[in-house]
């Protein structure tokens, strides 16, 4: 398996992430926030066969990039969790871009194969109403979750704390130590360091 990580030219310095398999050549690309020719670049000397455009979340800075690669790749499906369906599709007044609808819509617990590459998809709610984790393995694709250090900010339409610590408590916490995070914004982490140092939510049981 293999990950490499592009930095949308979107303003919000949001991850994007482009995840293939060696052999088989299968990819698919996580929040893809802005267009991106050395994403497209990577695709081609790659020779990859890119499936799924997978949302962790449907903020803008976060989807900027999907009709750009549904041009780019015909056959390529957008995935998003059930509960995002509303905020996916009315981006444009949330962002001035135009809406959009999951070809595949996932909810907790779901399963996907990409190749030999098994994702699992984790609903997390609190950022947004359908903000979901995707599993792949020993690492997890965060979105606005989880940072190092830091956590999604809820101030805005749909945000809600409480909400968000239960999840990161409940769902993400629960994962083991090793497990490496890659988060929507700034560097990647590991849920043990999370829970021993990040200021936001390591106290929350007490």
């Amino acid at each position: 398996m293999n990950i490499q990580r592009f930095i949308a030219n979107n303003g919000f310095g949001t991850n994007m992430y482009l995840v293939w398999d060696e052999d088989s050549k299968k990819a698919f690309i996580v929040d893809p926030g802005a267009e991106s020719v050395q994403m497209e670049n990577a695709v081609s000397e790659n020779k990859l066969q890119p499936e799924y455009i997978i949302l962790t979340h449907a903020h803008g800075d976060h989807t900027g990039g999907i009709d750009s690669l549904k041009e780019k790749y015909p056959g390529i499906k957008l995935v998003a969790n059930r509960a995002e369906r509303k905020m996916l599709a009315e981006r444009s007044r949330i962002s001035g871009g135009a809406g959009h609808t999951a070809d595949i819509e996932v909810t907790d617990g779901d399963t996907l194969d990409v190749g030999p590459m098994h994702l699992c998809f984790i609903d997390c709610p609190g950022h947004t109403p359908g903000g979901m984790s995707i599993l792949l393995g020993k690492v997890l694709f965060s979105g606005d979750t989880l940072f190092m250090s830091s956590v999604g900010r809820t101030d805005l339409p749909g945000g809600d704390w409480d909400t968000l610590m239960h999840t990161i408590r409940e769902k993400l916490f629960v994962l083991p130590d090793d497990t490496v995070v890659l988060p929507g914004h700034m560097q990647e982490t590991t849920i043990g360091f999370e829970k021993r140092c990040n200021p936001f939510v390591r106290d929350i049981d007490k």
